[in-house]
């Protein structure tokens, strides 16, 4: 009895309903394989193109045939093989090479000249179908983009369900679980790997059944802004005989209300962003040591960041301006014990974080210059509403020295006067959006140094490195080196501090 292995293949998930479905050729492939008593021991499947030879199963089905696992190999129709004629061949000859034959249920292939040529020919045509159907599958996810629709079902996201006929993902029971598991993100401040475990603990199902739950399920979940409400058409690209790849930023194209409800909000999303990036630079695989100041250390000679380097197996921060690959000016600031300025410098945070004075004191002057911004806004929208004032002066005065009704000597001074006024409120303008600006940052270093304070007063003592890293991040802190001192700044006042006597 002959061993065979069969092979099915559509180029997308749509043609699943529209063509030749994966279904329809593994039923006449396998009643084909029973009619002539084959023994059928594979069976591969797959949605992609024909166009390209490196497809997951496809490749499966070739590493079978080079080590003579199969006798037979069993394919539909030559197209569901592959659309180009050259890659056809190729499989075709490898597949001779190796002893195994390959049958296509619903053509003959004849192995004379001019067998080949005429395959040659009808893989010809089966390739400029291909292309055919690829420009009219490309023209009609453009007219559904223009239409404000999603480009296609492909991808169902976990939590919605397509809607073909609005081109929309409907929002299900699902969401639930991304929405909880995005609060414990960024609430808890917990890894992916914390929220697999609890989520398999709930037995809670995963996207594709089962309990099973893994960090790269969520991560694509949670880097994914349409469960922020905001979708994208044309977020990859694939070029002839290369794999899916992201396209281009400014060929990407949004769809706005693409979900009927999202996940998150906007704010929410760009949270849950920075705690997934500050997670992955903690993460144990991604550092040996573990720098409880890493990106806040400064040199305060040449501006540079100081890097976490091992010494001796001990952690060390030293200036990237002593790298003559990143200066052509060696800095010759000093190395620092990492153990030694982290220990100095969460001495001297713990201390104000165990003030609430001054804690409440800082909070009240935030939120007074935070509320300033209504009033700023009401200046700036005065400012140009002056602005555009001068401009009709400016145009009236050239008018009448056009019409001889003002000398050269007028005209010069009333511009003169009109520039240094678009000046000093252009400035004026520029200033008032810089301070609106800094009143926002004010907002929310409100709300970390709120959160802050309320995990110091749990169990300041007793804080891991990630609750201290969280803790140093919220509060801005800034150490500038210099010499035998270093400084200490951040949202809330801290003390200046000497290391002297920093250990050797």
């Amino acid at each position: 009895m002959k061993t065979a292995a069969i092979y099915c293949r559509v180029s997308t998930e749509d043609q699943e309903r529209e063509g030749t479905s994966l279904q329809t050729q593994l039923e006449a492939c396998l009643k084909y394989c029973q009619d002539r008593g084959y023994d059928v021991a594979h069976r591969f499947s797959e949605a992609y193109s024909g166009l390209t030879l490196e497809r997951p199963k496809l490749n499966e089905l070739r590493e079978l045939v080079r080590a003579g696992d199969i006798d037979v190999s069993i394919v539909y129709c030559l197209d569901r093989l592959s659309r180009d004629p050259v890659h056809f061949i190729i499989v075709q000859d490898e597949m001779e090479k190796h002893g195994v034959e390959l049958v296509l249920v619903t053509e003959t292939i004849d192995s004379s000249d001019l067998g080949k040529l005429i395959m040659h020919v009808k893989g010809y045509a089966a390739k400029v179908e291909a292309q055919k159907i690829l420009e009219r599958t490309t023209r009609g996810r453009r007219e559904r983009v223009k239409a404000g629709k999603l480009p296609t079902g492909r991808g169902i996201l976990f939590g919605y369900d397509y809607d073909r006929q609005t081109g929309k993902n409907i929002a299900n029971s699902s969401l639930d679980t991304v929405r909880m598991v995005g609060r414990w993100i960024l609430e808890d401040g917990i890894f992916l790997n914390e929220a697999c475990r609890r989520l398999m603990k709930a037995n809670i199902s995963a996207p594709k059944g089962g309990l099973r739950w893994s960090r790269g399920t969520l991560g694509r979940i949670f880097r994914n802004p349409t469960y922020a409400g905001k979708s994208q058409a044309y977020k990859t690209k694939t070029l002839p005989g290369q794999k899916r790849r992201a396209n281009d930023a400014e060929k990407l194209v949004e769809i706005p209300n693409a979900v009927d409800r999202a996940a998150f909000t906007w704010n929410e999303w760009l949270g849950i962003q920075r705690q997934l990036d500050r997670n992955r630079e903690l993460s144990p695989r991604n550092q040996k040591l573990a720098y409880l100041l890493k990106g806040m250390v400064f040199c305060k000679r040449d501006g540079r960041k100081y890097y976490g380097v091992p010494m001796h197996g001990r952690p060390y921060y030293r200036c990237s301006g002593r790298n003559p690959l990143l200066s052509s000016i060696t800095c010759n600031s000093r190395t620092v014990s990492g153990k030694w300025l982290e220990d100095m410098v969460w001495l001297e945070v713990k201390k104000v974080l165990m003030n609430p004075e001054m804690i409440l004191a800082e909070l009240e002057k935030r939120r007074e210059e935070g509320t300033e911004s209504t009033h700023l806004e009401e200046r700036i929208r005065l400012d140009c509403s002056r602005l555009n004032t001068i401009d009709e002066a400016e145009t009236r005065y050239l008018r009448l020295y056009g019409a001889g009704l003002m000398s050269d000597d007028k005209l010069g001074e009333e511009c003169k006067r009109i520039k240094q006024e678009r000046t000093r409120l252009e400035h004026e303008i520029a200033e008032l959006k810089h301070r609106i600006e800094k009143s926002k940052e004010m907002v929310l270093t409100v709300e970390s140094i709120e959160r802050v304070c309320e995990l110091a007063t749990k169990n300041l003592e007793e804080l891991a490195f990630e609750g201290k890293r969280w803790a140093l991040e919220a509060l801005n802190i800034k150490v500038w080196v210099d010499g035998e001192s270093f400084m200490i700044e951040g949202t809330l006042p801290l003390p200046d501090m000497q290391y002297a006597s920093q250990p050797s």
